[in-house]
């Protein structure tokens, strides 16, 4: 049987910032060399092939997402210091339970069922057009400057005033949930000392009391907001609602980061193709009709904003002639996945003229397949819809580094700078 590949190349150390900003060279590696990859200091198996990460995502029975001694499942290579996280917030606020991501069956499809009938087609059909709305209403803002910084000013704005809206939140206070939310995106980096992570609760737990009152409030006055039916809708088998460390944990992870967080990185990493690659911009903008939707799959493809998520190994288990020990941390690569060779053709290319694109696992795949998929998608198609109909074309403006947050689990540009000039009606 193969043995993992030798640790010597820095280039493949996936905690480097460095290696962050770009990783597309070290995941060719390790899908050519190392498939199934011991990170080196830790119990983190990587695994980078499209075949083997839906292997792991289907194979829940040898891939689980819960581990009975694991509070925090993103914490797990650090106990010490997840103990303290989790006593920090039973001190001060609420000690997030397991999310749905973080669950298996049956608990987990007892749970889903509810968020299913949160978003059902039908409340996300009736988003659409305030999604469409707001997207002109964004760039309408700034469309006379002739530049703005796309990220804070568009790609931000979009789906957290979309998720925030059904989250019962006021839009004046979209900024102060902006600054908690990012709090849980940079906890869950697993690149932060001890002392910042510390400092990234606190601020959680500033959000944790924010939104107790809305719950309390929504059980005392339930209404027909996306917020209500997860305060107020009884899990038939559980025979109660989720309780309030259910609650936090979910508006954190599952409707905020995951509903608005990957839906910002995306809409940055697309523009900033477009400016790149000209030839695609005059493509789609000759037809969006036809090419839309697969430049919207495109950019979840190539850049990925979820990189990786965790599972647990429950036993020894081989994968690409490697056996990952049983308690081994899985981190699953979907943006390895999505780049791989095997499966797409001219993988590093954004093709608008490519075959089921969808194909791609940016949203997961099995059991766990991204819930807010279907809203994500809308949002992505007006806000770039909206692009076209406003831009004749852009530009990469002065003050732009490229840099990404460093981050082990997530893709995010830091800020893009760009210039426009509005279509000629």
């Amino acid at each position: 049987m193969a043995s993992p590949a030798p640790v010597a190349d820095p280039e493949l150390n996936l905690f480097d910032p460095a290696v962050q900003q770009c990783p597309w060279a070290a995941y060719k590696r390790l899908r050519d060399e190392a498939p199934a990859y011991c990170l080196p200091g830790t119990n983190i198996w990587v695994v980078t092939r499209y075949e083997d990460v839906r292997r792991v995502l289907l194979d829940v029975e040898n891939f689980p997402s819960s581990a009975g001694n694991a509070p925090y499942r993103m914490a797990t290579n650090n106990i010490e210091r997840a103990k303290k996280v989790a006593a920090r917030f039973a001190e001060r606020g609420w000690v997030p339970a397991p999310t749905l991501a973080g669950r298996d069956d049956p608990n987990h499809r007892q749970m889903r069922e509810m968020f299913n009938e949160a978003f059902k087609p039908s409340r996300i059909k009736a988003l659409d057009p305030l999604v469409e709305k707001l997207a002109y209403e964004l760039i309408d803002g700034f469309l006379a400057d002739g530049r703005c910084e796309w990220v804070s000013q568009y790609c931000v704005p979009l789906p957290l005033y979309i998720i925030g809206e059904q989250m019962g939140a006021k839009r004046e206070d979209i900024w102060r949930i902006k600054r908690w939310t990012d709090a849980f995106f940079h906890r869950i980096s697993m690149m932060l000392p001890e002392d910042q992570e510390m400092e990234m609760v606190d601020r959680e737990i500033e959000g944790q009391h924010y939104f107790q009152a809305i719950f309390e409030r929504l059980r005392r006055e339930p209404d027909d907001s996306l917020i209500s039916v997860l305060v107020n809708t009884v899990i038939e088998e559980w025979g109660r609602p989720l309780n309030d460390n259910e609650l936090h944990a979910e508006m954190m992870a599952d409707t905020f980061v995951g509903g608005s967080e990957t839906t910002t990185n995306a809409l940055a990493a697309g523009m900033k193709l477009l400016i790149e690659n000209k030839d695609v911009w005059a493509k789609l903008r000759a037809d969006p009709d036809r090419y839309l939707r697969t430049f919207v799959e495109e950019v979840v493809r190539l850049e990925s904003p979820v990189q990786s998520l965790m599972r647990f190994c429950a036993r020894d288990t081989e994968i690409g002639g490697i056996t990952i020990p049983a308690g081994a941390l899985v981190n699953v690569r979907y943006g390895a996945a999505n780049r791989d060779e095997r499966v797409f053709a001219n993988p590093d290319q954004l093709d608008l003229e490519r075959e089921k694109a969808g194909a791609h696992l940016g949203f997961g795949s099995g059991t766990h397949h991204c819930l807010g998929a279907p809203l994500a998608r809308r949002e992505l198609w007006w806000g770039f819809r909206a692009v076209i109909d406003r831009f004749e074309d852009m530009d990469f403006a002065d003050g732009n580094d490229f840099s990404y947050h460093p981050h082990f689990l997530l893709r995010s540009l830091k800020q893009l700078h760009i210039s426009f000039v509005p279509r000629r009606s």
